[in-house]
């Protein structure tokens, strides 16, 4: 099979001749910079010194490229849209390190500020007359969006002002994600959409990080409290998201076509470790019949198969998230509470798409051994692969100061699960 052919196979849940790869598809299936520039030095497609672009900075995730595609196996390329998190497009390349010395490149509008605390500010649009939106904290590995939250006054509270960042694409925009698409889908690789601007109430957005002076509620817990204390205020902005979001989605299914197979819809976070943070019922109210609009949509418009993010013990919403449309489910971190493999499996398998799930990145990548990380991916690959419905990748980014030897281990394990040959 093609790696497009292989991808669709999986999504229709029919067995493929492999399990698809996925390495940076989606800004949640990437690799920490840092971890890929030695990566791709043990693997001979770099010397000492290269620079790798850091296509992500919010989470400073570097590129993956057609070469490393190649000597990986991966079946998989992500279509981003033109802007980053902190706003600015990934253009105008400049050289920089990171914090322990590697050297990469990083966007032209990548405009960091020291403090002396040794701690690194990031400004919105690369604009430094605004106030900063991003630290990276001194021996820290990703920005962390500041909350900058104006006074709150309840009579003044404008839901338009939280969807200020959903922005339209007209026809003009949508254009170039179909000449993407164009460039992309000539490839081998199954393409992952990535637009943006579908997550109902997605908590990454709320601090505004690419906002210059970002106005509505934008502190983090604030915005958790209002699901309760101002819910009204709150299904309105979920109303305005969804409105845009339709907008939008109509002018992409028209330039883009079925050169895309999956659309990332949400990254909206559900679950802590130790279960979800919200009730069925809260979700069920709040959530669920949003995401069944635009769900409802794509299927009935579009070939694309819809891509749900979110970490934690999700097990108990899982009937919620397949009631309201979603195909996929990412990052299945099987070492939170109620998500064992093989129950998972049993249970969702011939309804959901496990994208992930094949190695802890808490705990058994970065610091098990290269023996403990094969046992665990050929565990997970035994539970999840047969029949289909199955696309192998960490349990989200592969993580800063993960060992180049683990993450060889990783793939190494996936090609003696499959009888392939050592690359």
């Amino acid at each position: 099979m093609t790696s497009r052919e292989r991808l669709a196979a999986a999504l229709n849940h029919q067995p493929p001749d492999r399990v698809p790869v996925d390495l940076g598809g989606t800004p949640v299936t990437g690799i920490a910079a840092g971890v890929l520039s030695p990566l791709r030095v043990a693997l001979g497609l770099d010397q000492p010194g290269d620079r790798v672009k850091i296509v992500e900075p919010y989470q400073i995730l570097g590129e993956v490229t057609d070469d490393l595609r190649e000597a990986l196996g991966i079946d998989t390329v992500g279509l981003d849209g033109p802007r980053n998190m902190f706003g600015y497009e990934n253009a105008d390349w400049k050289p920089w390190e990171l914090p322990d010395g590697t050297p990469v490149l990083v966007p032209g509008k990548f405009n960091t500020v020291p403090e002396r605390n040794g701690d690194l500010l990031m400004y919105p649009q690369g604009d430094k007359s605004a106030p900063a939106s991003g630290r990276l904290p001194a021996g820290g590995y990703y920005f962390d969006a500041i909350i900058r939250q104006r006074p709150i006054k309840e009579d003044e509270l404008d839901p338009r002002d939280n969807v200020e960042e959903y922005t339209h694409i007209e026809d003009e925009g949508a254009a170039w994600f179909g000449e993407q698409a164009e460039r992309l889908a000539a490839g081998p690789y199954g393409v992952v959409f990535n637009p943006g601007g579908m997550g109902i109430g997605d908590i990454a957005l709320v601090p505004a990080p690419g906002l210059k002076r970002p106005r509505g509620l934008r502190d983090v817990e604030e915005w958790y409290v209002s699901l309760v204390s101002r819910r009204s205020y709150i299904l309105e902005v979920f109303e305005r998201q969804c409105e845009i979001a339709l907008q939008n989605l109509a002018h992409l299914a028209r330039e883009v076509g079925d050169r895309v197979q999956v659309l990332f819809v949400t990254g909206t976070d559900f679950g802590t470790q130790r279960g979800p943070f919200l009730s069925v019922a809260t979700y069920r109210d709040l959530y669920q019949p949003f995401h069944r609009i635009l769900n409802d949509w794509v299927h009935h418009n579009t070939a694309w198969k819809t891509f749900m993010h979110t970490c934690g013990g999700v097990e108990p919403l899982l009937e919620e998230f397949i009631a309201a449309g979603f195909d996929i489910l990412n990052p299945v971190q099987c070492s939170a509470e109620g998500m064992e493999p093989g129950h998972l499996k049993r249970t969702y398998g011939e309804r959901l798409v496990f994208w992930g799930g094949a190695v802890d990145t808490q705990k058994t990548l970065p610091f098990g051994t290269p023996a403990e990380v094969k046992r665990e991916v050929l565990g997970r690959l035994e539970v999840f692969a047969p029949g289909g419905g199955y696309v192998f990748n960490a349990i989200h980014n592969l993580q800063p100061r993960t060992p180049v030897e683990n993450v060889l281990a990783m793939f190494e394990a996936y090609r003696e699960f499959h009888g392939l040959a050592s690359r």
